[in-house]
């Protein structure tokens, strides 16, 4: 049985890992494919926000599909091989004409919450056993895909060039599209009152927004990803300001990155079921702000380096616990929508605060890192709303989800 459950995890990180992988090098191969071949950083900077826009837009729609499809493995495949194309395609820039690149790069963009949130919903169909184990091993992939992707598209750059950089993120979608055609996905149940696609989409953000329990879990993941999304801003200043080399930044988003992929590899090697989910969600994000803010009151490159390590740590079972009570308040017929809007939802906070960390003087780097671990701090604040006695969709009847 173990070794059974071993190959359907297998199975299920052949197809996650390079599709996140490939999705997350894009970050850092397309502003270099950019500048070699366009010369222009601002177009860059324009085809990064074509690619992921769009999926922040398709989230609901792609969660609506999944919900309904008798052929969930079908929409991954579809979703990995126009990823793949649309990757290569976009290698050629400056051969290609550049909006017709950042057109295949807003079609790829589309189709992302497809094997992001929208896989992550049928994780515990894919991975049979207990819950936390499935949850772990999507997590894992998760921050597999977040250390490896940008690493990958680097040494791609070093190694060959942005066009080869691409190329490569384009041949492991390729991969993960084969990994996809090998899993076997169990179609969400049927259910003949369905109301039309507009319809579900508006039931299914309502399902979201007021369900306590739902709304309380999704705004605090959705709040942790403001100042995560902050962190490769604020390791610029601190790098600047610690060793004079803006280059040194990539070791603190690496260590951040390399220890949330430890903590997921931990808990799904060895899942923690002493505490309960909101509990763990919540604890762990406190542990995480609290050495985010120690990291900016040492002095040091090394020493920011460790606790920033640490705190990326305690995230792995943060976003396992964070998984599963999505699960445990999802209805099976909206489960795929909850997932993709929530996921959408985390990539815009992310991108936020990107944003709003730009603001800043480089010199206030300590400031900003306090900031992003007061954020943790607040997101963890934000679970008190989680109800102490919450049921859960399977504990639910029928009227009580259609109601919802």
């Amino acid at each position: 049985m173990i070794q059974w459950r071993g190959m359907n995890s297998a199975r299920y990180l052949s197809a996650a890992v390079p599709l996140r992988v490939a999705s997350a090098g894009t970050s850092a191969a397309i502003p270099v494919l950019a500048i070699q071949e366009v010369h222009s950083v601002a177009i860059g900077g324009g085809l990064v926000a074509a690619s992921l826009a769009p999926s922040v837009l398709a989230a609901p729609l792609a969660g609506v599909l999944l919900d309904r499809t008798r052929h969930p493995t079908r929409l991954m495949v579809i979703s990995g091989v126009v990823t793949a194309l649309a990757f290569a395609l976009a290698a050629f820039l400056g051969t290609v004409p550049t909006p017709i690149v950042a057109v295949v790069l807003v079609v790829a963009g589309a189709v992302t919450p497809f094997f992001m949130g929208g896989m992550s919903s049928f994780v515990t169909d894919a991975v049979p056993g207990p819950a936390e184990r499935a949850f772990g091993t999507d997590a894992l992939a998760y921050n597999i895909g977040g250390v490896a992707g940008p690493a990958i598209a680097a040494a791609a750059i070093t190694i060959g060039s942005g066009r080869a950089s691409m190329l490569a993120l384009a041949a492991i979608a390729a991969v993960g599209t084969v990994g996809s055609a090998l899993l076997r996905l169990s179609p969400h149940p049927e259910h003949p009152d369905r109301p039309g696609v507009l319809q579900e989409i508006a039931r299914g953000s309502r399902f979201i927004a007021t369900h306590r329990p739902l709304a309380a879990v999704t705004a605090s993941g959705t709040l942790t990803q403001l100042g995560q999304g902050a962190l490769p801003i604020a390791a610029i200043g601190v790098a600047i300001a610690t060793t004079r080399n803006e280059g040194d930044a990539a070791w603190i988003v690496t260590s951040f990155a390399i220890g949330a992929l430890v903590g997921s590899l931990a808990v799904t090697v060895r899942p923690i079921r002493r505490f309960p989910a909101p509990t763990m969600m919540a604890a762990t994000a406190v542990v995480t702000g609290v050495l985010t803010v120690a990291a900016a009151l040492v002095p040091g490159l090394p020493a920011v380096i460790v606790l920033i390590g640490l705190a990326g740590v305690a995230t792995g079972p943060g976003v396992t616990a964070m998984l599963m009570l999505r699960t445990r308040h999802s209805p099976r017929q909206l489960r795929s929508q909850v997932f993709t809007v929530a996921a959408g939802l985390r990539a815009t906070a992310a991108a936020v605060g990107a944003g709003l960390a730009g603001l800043l003087p480089t010199n206030a780097a300590a400031l900003l890192l306090a900031l992003i671990g007061v954020t943790w701090i607040a997101s963890a604040a934000l679970l008190a709303a989680y109800p102490r006695r919450a049921v859960g969709a399977d504990e639910r009847s029928p009227a009580d989800d259609a109601r919802g």
